[in-house]
C-alpha cells in the first residue's frame, strides 16, 4: 500500500493574514501542491480565524473538486464551527480533532475511555457522514481505543505523531515507535483507516512508514512549509512524493 499526502495549507495562510490583502494565496499554493502530485489538502478552520479563513473553505473546496480523484479534508472541533464548514463545502474527509477554542496547535487525542465523550461524538460522526463524508478521529497511539473509535462509526483515525517528532532522534525512539505500531496494527485489525499528522517532516516520515505498515494518508503543513523555505514549495512536494514511492517499495 502507498501512503498519500494531504497537504495542510494552514501555515500558508497564515503568511497571508500577517498583512492586508491576499499574498499569498492559499488557493494558489494549494493549486501548485495538486499539480506537483500530492492526494490532497487539509485546513483547520479555527474559531478565531488566525489561519484559515471562512471563505477560504469553499474556495479550496472548489479547487480540489476540479481534480478528479483528489481529496479535500477538513479537520477541527466538531463541537465549535466545524459542522457548518462541512455542511457547505462537503468535503471528501472530516477529521474530528478535540481541540480547545485557543488552542495554538493541536496536543491530544480524543480520550474514548471517557464514555461523555463516546456519546458527544456518536451524533456528530452521524452526521458528517451523512453530509457525505468519511470521518476520522483524531487519536494518541493508544492500541485499546481502535475498537471504541470503529464503534462509534469512525472510518478512520489519525495517529497524533508529535511524540514520534520529538523522540525520533532520541533513546526512546523505539519504545515510542512501538507505540504507533501496535496503534496502528490494532486499527488495522478492526477496519479502520489509519491516518497520521502531526510535526512529520521528510526527516522523521520515512522510518515511522516503514514501522507502521498501514498508514494510509499522512497530513502534512508546518514541517512542509518550513522545508518549502529550503527547497522550494513545488520541489518540497516531489521529495515527498519521490519519499512515498520509496517507502512502498521497501
Amino acid at each position: 500500500m502507498r501512503t498519500v499526502l494531504s497537504v495542510n495549507l494552514n501555515k500558508i495562510a497564515l503568511l497571508r493574514n500577517s498583512r492586508v490583502g491576499e499574498y499569498p494565496c492559499p488557493v494558489r499554493f494549494g493549486r501548485m501542491a495538486l499539480d506537483a502530485g500530492v492526494a490532497g489538502l487539509t485546513v483547520h478552520p479555527r474559531p478565531d480565524q488566525r489561519h484559515i479563513r471562512r471563505y477560504d473553505v469553499p474556495h479550496l473546496a472548489a479547487l480540489v473538486r476540479s481534480y478528479p480523484g483528489k481529496r479535500f479534508n477538513i479537520e477541527g472541533n466538531p463541537f465549535h464551527n466545524l459542522m457548518e464548514h462541512v455542511k457547505r463545502s462537503r468535503p471528501h474527509q472530516v477529521t474530528f480533532v478535540p481541540d480547545a477554542t485557543q488552542q495554538l496547535t493541536s496536543d491530544h487525542g480524543f480520550d474514548l475511555a471517557d464514555d461523555a465523550v463516546c456519546r458527544a461524538l456518536r451524533p456528530v460522526i452521524a452526521r458528517a457522514k451523512a453530509y457525505g463524508a468519511r470521518v476520522s478521529l483524531f487519536m494518541d497511539p493508544i492500541a485499546s481505543l481502535m475498537p471504541k473509535a470503529k464503534a462509534l462509526g469512525a472510518d478512520r483515525v489519525e495517529l497524533y505523531t508529535e511524540a514520534w517528532a520529538k523522540e525520533c532522534q532520541g533513546p526512546n525512539a523505539v519504545r515510542v515507535l512501538e507505540r504507533y505500531v501496535q496503534a496502528s496494527a490494532a486499527a488495522h485489525r478492526v477496519g479502520l483507516g489509519i491516518n497520521a499528522g502531526h510535526d512529520l517532516t521528510l526527516e522523521n516520515l520515512a522510518p515511522f512508514l516503514q514501522a507502521c505498515r498501514y498508514i494510509h494518508e499522512v497530513s502534512i503543513g508546518h514541517g512542509l512549509t518550513i522545508e518549502a523555505l529550503r527547497y522550494g514549495w513545488v520541489r518540497t512536494m516531489h521529495r515527498y512524493e519521490r519519499l512515498l514511492d520509496s517507502c512502498q517499495s521497501a
